[in-house]
């Protein structure tokens, strides 16, 4: 029986996933209930805002808040359901948690603090992918594009960094794996990525095209790694990155969303794996620039191998594109894991509504849990007496960065350690000189950095006069520092290593603010370990 070219065009829309935002106007939302009416498209792929979403978010365009994205978000996808005569499949990044896209929504760690834990408590990590699962489900997502299985082995990475476990391929697997099961346990689907492996790279690939140069056996022993023990414990789905890697590709810059020798002879046939092939952002300029004729660039993505084409700006032409190039067996086959996945999602049957409330209070305890175990000691000499011996004369100060004295860490710290305590807040409102003169007659300096930036770019945001005034006070007096913030700050310190005491606290949350002050109060032993290898200066 041959099948009708409306039908063919009827399966072809299942594999676009748009954008759409949630603070968007109604003319747009109207734009993409056209979309969904008339090209039955898949699914969405959800974003706060234009100015934040994808490439957009280098740019200077300023993202603006508003209070009630959450409440928004459950209304556009009601609507969207609505207009589809086949239930979406809904997606969103939600790394740690609708945070990341949404505000006022419960935040879990990054996964390089979860990557702090021991092996031992990766029932934590499977944890937070439940409690993540749960919030999506409030909100009526189905599709979590998470996590990274990146292992996080450049430093200099501008794009993953914080966002992996770290640089230990088993524990990057284990973990990855373990956050996976949690989602999976509450019927939300997951997504490793950036496949090969996006970790050993130095360019942003929403901003241009990284290029591994790892041969084939390096990444199965490396990279890969991950994706394998994903693939042998059913992953959902995996994204495709936006990353060349020219040994595979017969020494051709080919980014891998566009590379069959990537995803049919690497992923599919040598790794075996039959699940769901998603592309990483089809608008991001590593690839979006390549083809000026509009569907192009969605026809190359299918035909290397994609099942679902996320972020597509060219919805009609692309569908026209595959319907004239693919053959139908091609169609069916990524039409078959489409539908496999809906169906493990639940929402073929019709059940595509929000469920559950948003449960703040269990996220505050597991983030608890959490803070109680990935805080590392990197340098202590005796660290909790020294501040103790010099608070008794009074030669004891407490000095924050980039956020002020009422801060939980000092609230919980002056409890038993009361002492003097300036701040820097930014330059606008604080003067370096000014603390260094009101530090002078104190021996021993409690330091709080609060990292303005989770990404490395401009040296994460800390500006040069706080870097030398840490610089001066490394070399003076008897430091005792706690960083809250991406452990790859630490390098960027000079005089670090003169530090007598050096903690890494990872999060700037209540709970970890509060965990690290009792945790020097007490001197309880730590049971962190740096989830990356680095050097101190």
């Amino acid at each position: 029986m041959k099948i009708t070219t409306e039908a063919l065009k009827q399966k072809i829309g299942q594999f676009f996933f748009p954008a759409v935002f949630i603070n968007d106007t109604e003319e747009n939302i109207q734009e993409t209930e056209r979309l969904i009416k008339e090209h039955n498209i898949g699914g969405l792929t959800f974003f706060h805002s234009r100015a934040s979403a994808a490439t957009n978010y280098e740019s200077k365009k300023k993202v603006v808040f508003n209070d009630d994205s959450y409440e928004k978000i459950k209304v556009l996808i009601a609507r969207y359901q609505k207009a589809a005569s086949t239930p979406l499949l809904i997606s969103i990044d939600a790394e740690w948690g609708l945070a990341m896209r949404i505000e006022k929504t419960p935040q879990y760690p990054y996964a390089i603090t979860l990557g702090a834990l021991p092996e031992s408590k990766s029932n934590l990590v499977y944890e937070v992918g439940k409690q993540i699962g749960l919030d999506l489900k409030a909100a009526g997502i189905q599709y979590n594009l998470s996590p990274l299985a990146d292992i996080n082995n450049n430093p200099n990475n501008p794009v993953i960094g914080y966002r992996s476990f770290g640089e230990n391929k088993e524990k990057v697997a284990d973990f990855s794996i373990e956050y996976l099961k949690g989602m999976s346990e509450v019927g939300v689907l997951g997504c490793l990525k950036h496949f090969p492996g996006h970790g050993n790279t130095n360019v942003d690939s929403h901003l241009g095209l990284p290029v591994l140069k790892e041969t084939l056996e390096e990444l199965m022993e490396n990279e890969l790694y991950p994706f394998i023990k994903g693939i042998e414990n059913n992953v959902d789905s995996i994204m495709i990155g936006h990353l060349a890697v020219p040994s595979l590709n017969d020494g051709k810059d080919t980014s891998a969303t566009l590379s069959k020798a990537v995803i049919q002879d690497l992923l599919r046939d040598k790794l075996g794996y039959d699940g769901l092939v998603i592309s990483d952002a089809l608008n991001m300029h590593s690839v979006s620039k390549l083809y000026e004729t509009k569907g192009h660039l969605e026809w190359e993505a299918f035909n290397a191998g994609n099942d679902v084409l996320c972020f597509a700006e060219n919805v009609p032409e692309g569908i026209q594109e595959i319907l004239k190039n693919a053959s139908p067996e091609r169609i069916e086959e990524s039409f078959n894991r489409i539908i496999k996945a809906k169906e493990k999602a639940g929402i073929l049957s019709g059940n595509t509504t929000a469920s559950g409330e948003l449960n703040f209070e269990k996220t505050a305890a597991l983030n608890l849990e959490i803070a109680q175990n990935v805080i590392t000691k990197i340098i202590d000499n005796s660290s909790t007496e020294l501040a103790f011996a010099s608070q008794k004369n009074n030669k004891l100060a407490k000095l924050s960065l980039y956020k002020n004295t009422e801060n939980s860490f000092f609230k919980t710290l002056s409890t038993k350690l009361p002492s003097p305590e300036f701040a820097f807040e930014n330059l606008e409102d604080s003067d370096s000189t000014t603390i260094k003169k009101e530090l002078e007659n104190f021996e021993t300096i409690i330091l709080s950095l609060f990292v303005p930036k989770a990404k490395p770019m401009n040296n994460f945001e800390i500006d040069n006069e706080v870097l030398k005034l840490l610089s001066d006070l490394l070399e003076t007096k008897k430091c005792i520092v706690y960083v809250f913030g991406n452990p790859y700050v630490l390098p960027i310190i000079p005089n670090l290593k003169k530090a007598s005491g050096l903690f890494q606290a990872y999060q700037d949350f209540e709970e970890f603010q509060k965990t690290a002050g009792i945790q020097f109060l007490e001197n309880f032993i730590t049971s962190g370990t740096l989830p990356v290898n680095i050097d101190i200066q």
